[in-house]
């Protein structure tokens, strides 16, 4: 059996602040080695919502170059 989403963005969640479902901000919280981890926020009064890791973890290996050691003269 094949996947039909590959990946699921939330686009609205529910407000418990709010007391309805309501239209969500995705944030990038961390670059991990395992994936990116995301949050969900309320648009409407900025309350956290959700979550989100993806397995995705290129992008954890090219954010920061390698180190080169110091020459010497």
């Amino acid at each position: 059996m094949t996947d039909t989403f590959k990946d699921f963005e939330a686009t609205t969640l529910f407000c418990g602040r709010c007391q309805l479902a309501t239209p969500v901000r995705k944030k990038l919280l961390l670059v991990l080695p395992t994936g990116k981890k995301y949050d969900y926020t309320c648009s409407v009064c900025g309350t956290p919502v959700g979550g989100k890791t993806d397995n995705d973890a290129t992008d954890f290996y090219t954010t920061a170059p390698p180190r080169t050691p110091p020459r010497l003269r």
